[in-house]
């Protein structure tokens, strides 16, 4: 009897525990490849130091004290055109504020309500983060030249410190560690070569290349992302119904993707910027993704046509189902992982591209680009104009392809385990 109980006892333990979802094996499968590891803490650290490049390297003291009462220049600054022109740097500077709100809202909430969930609470904290934004959006709005009100006046605080000392005034300031501004010149500072000064260096007008290098990190993280969004996006949809209904829709789009593979993507890419009068970082971005979604519309067409004579969509025809639920529904979730790939892969090559095209001069000239650096480092003939850009280009590619390769690698079901 007691080896009957212990048998029922094992059985019915065995039937409550529950086999890992595919999310979780996918997930461990991918922790236990290192080099994936190494690159997915690597892009971490990346878009933390995108976010954190004002706290940084800014030229505008966190603190000022003349004598006059205490300012608070370094939090306007973030805000102010003059500074910060690009929306890419004010779409970060805005996480920058919101993170603390945020994560002030996600420690109350588990600290008043320890039952919550810490997606829960991460959900609150998006609410918050999400608020901030469509408030900024809709001043931006009323105040297309001056976001949020701050005043456009900028002053150049270490000049002011300097005239203020001649006066016998000592003025109480709190300068971030790198005391300069991207976009700010110095005729007098003119390529100078690294030192405890500039760390990395100026270029011809002045500029700190450290800063450059630094805030050049948001503009190419950007790219990759938006980019690869636009065209997985439309090579998804594209290839989903060609798989999913063939007949003359399939002809149709596989003849559109024939037509685009026809040109090479780089050239195409350059002659449509170049066309463009203003360019902006939003239009490079738009280039790429409207040039660029071929490959991932021929992955997903093919695993449409795989899937759809499987039994499971055969039972979601029998049941009635529209197309649009059967498409985006049931296969698409089946169909995607060659998609998940390529994106991972196609950041890098957008980052690439990017560079690339501000290296020809065909970029936006208004942002700091890591391509644009690398461009006056070979008409100066500057060593630290020319390796500082290069090496900050081939440690993100790489590490975007060692993330892709163990998206694959943790997404092959031969390799499951």
């Amino acid at each position: 009897m007691a080896g009957g109980a212990a048998l029922e006892a094992e059985a019915e333990g065995a039937g409550d525990a529950r086999s890992p979802s595919y999310a979780t094996t996918v997930m461990a499968r991918f922790a236990r490849n290192r080099f994936a590891m190494f690159g997915g803490r690597a892009v971490l650290a990346l878009v933390l130091l995108a976010t954190i490049a004002p706290v940084l390297a800014l030229n505008q003291p966190f603190y000022w004290n003349a004598g006059q009462g205490p300012e608070l220049p370094w939090l306007a600054a973030l805000f102010n055109r003059l500074l910060f022109e690009n929306a890419i740097d004010l779409l970060f500077n805005l996480l920058l504020v919101a993170a603390l709100p945020a994560a002030l809202v996600i420690r109350i909430v588990r600290r008043w309500r320890p039952g919550v969930s810490l997606g829960r609470a991460w959900l609150g904290a998006s609410a918050l983060v999400g608020a901030l934004f469509v408030c900024a959006s809709i001043e931006a709005v009323g105040s297309l030249k001056n976001p949020l009100h701050f005043t456009e006046r900028v002053v150049n605080y270490r000049s002011e410190r300097e005239r203020l000392a001649v006066l016998g005034v000592e003025p109480s300031a709190w300068f971030p560690l790198v005391p300069y501004s991207y976009r700010e010149t110095d005729p007098q500072s003119s390529l100078r070569g690294p030192s405890t000064e500039h760390w990395l260096g100026t270029d011809a007008e002045g500029r700190d290349v450290f800063c450059r290098m630094l805030y050049g990190t948001r503009i190419s993280l950007t790219i990759g992302l938006v980019a690869v969004s636009i065209y997985v996006t439309i090579g998804t949809i594209l290839g989903a119904l060609a798989g999913y209904f063939g007949g003359w829709v399939d002809n149709l789009i596989s003849r559109l993707v024939e037509i685009m593979i026809t040109f090479p993507s780089f050239f195409l890419i350059l002659t449509l910027a170049a066309l463009i009068q203003d360019r902006s970082i939003f239009h490079v971005m738009l280039i790429i993704g409207l040039t660029s979604w071929t490959g991932v519309a021929r992955l997903v067409r093919a695993e449409f046509l795989r899937q759809k004579g499987l039994d499971y969509v055969q039972a979601a025809l029998a049941l009635g189902l529209s197309p649009r639920r059967v498409i985006f529904g049931h296969i698409l979730p089946n169909a995607i992982a060659p998609a998940l790939v390529a994106a991972t892969f196609g950041v890098a090559t957008a980052i690439l591209t990017e560079s690339s095209l501000s290296f020809l001069g065909v970029g936006d000239l208004s942002v700091a680009s890591w391509g644009e650096t690398l461009s006056a480092g070979r008409v100066q003939q500057k060593a630290w104009l020319v390796l500082a850009p290069g090496a900050a280009i081939f440690f993100v590619v790489t590490i975007f392809n060692l993330v892709g390769e163990g998206v694959r690698d943790a997404l092959d079901p031969k390799l499951r385990r």
